[in-house]
């Protein structure tokens, strides 16, 4: 049995409500979800801890029992420990079956070389490592994909695509709003979880993703969660890091500059920098060209395809 309890009431009215459709708009969604996903029988979840693929996994346990939905979790150095650790503690707390796959990117050349296609590879390996297991039970692969991912630049997407996979968000009309409230509806506590994205995401096109680098972003990362910021991101090119957080942020992070700079240092990194635009999911995309004038001094390609 999934927890907290199954199908509740949407029409109730608790505060901080998200800028989403009606409570009624939000039910019908719902419901609409769950029918593609009955229409599927069994599916396989990909499942990275995110509020959608949460949000997805929960829903898919909830109306199909866990024999008939797998969620599915992709391991490699591409994911953030912290992420792997929270996929780990919803599976216990929901109930949900649960596989994690080890894949291999960074032996893919076409994906270390860090293209703008860069995410179709990832896919791609994601594809394969699941979809034997999908074949096996004779299941469908879903992806928590949104509305709202469709108007961003995800090669990924069109490789899940090419094979097969489906994205029962975008059929029922989810948009990543409607996502979070619905979440908040039903109690599940990933509805206010800080967007993430790969850690290859962190590394600008051109530059070569490899391990070290990987590392040394997912270093960074936890230790300024340790100091006590929730959305961030770093960004990385070679010895400088360019740190992006939440606008409200940015005076904290100011005030605590040593913390920051010695967190951040620790990581391997010379340089510390803080972007004062704050952080922004997608930022940069579309930016892929080697001279375009925004790419940092002293970066090493370009400065785009960054979420």
């Amino acid at each position: 049995m999934v927890n907290p309890t199954p199908k509740a009431d949407l029409r109730a009215d608790p505060p901080a409500a998200l800028d989403t459709d009606s409570p009624a708009a939000l039910e019908e969604k719902l419901d609409s979800l769950r029918a593609e996903i009955v229409s599927l029988g069994r599916v396989v979840v990909a499942f990275s801890g995110g509020a959608d693929s949460a949000f997805l996994a929960y829903i898919a346990t909830e109306t199909l029992g866990a024999r008939n939905a797998l969620c599915a979790t992709a391991v490699s150095p591409s994911l953030a420990p912290e992420e792997l650790a929270d996929c780990e503690a919803l599976v216990s707390e929901w109930g949900l079956r649960w596989r994690a796959f080890e894949t291999s990117e960074l032996s893919d050349d076409s994906y270390a070389a860090n293209g703008t296609d860069r995410c179709y590879h990832c896919k791609s390996s994601l594809l394969e490592a699941i979809g034997p297991v999908a074949e096996s039970e004779s299941a469908t692969v879903v992806l928590g994909v949104n509305l709202d991912d469709l108007g961003d630049y995800r090669p990924g997407q069109s490789a899940a695509a090419e094979r097969g996979a489906k994205f029962p968000l975008v059929t029922s009309g989810f948009t990543k709003d409607d996502v979070r409230e619905t979440s908040r509806r039903l109690g599940l506590r990933t509805w206010d979880k800080p967007a993430a994205a790969c850690l290859a995401s962190r590394v600008p096109y051109g530059t070569r993703v490899t391990l070290g680098t990987l590392t040394k972003v997912a270093d960074a990362e936890s230790a300024l969660r340790d100091i006590g910021f929730r959305q961030l991101r770093v960004r990385h090119y070679g010895e400088l890091a360019r740190v992006e957080l939440e606008t409200s942020d940015l005076e904290i992070a100011v005030a605590r500059r040593e913390e920051v700079v010695a967190a951040v240092r620790g990581a391997g990194y010379r340089y510390v920098t803080l972007d004062l635009e704050g952080f922004r999911s997608g930022n940069l995309n579309g930016l892929k060209g080697p001279n375009n004038p925004t790419s940092p001094s002293g970066s090493n390609g370009t400065n785009g395809g960054l979420r």
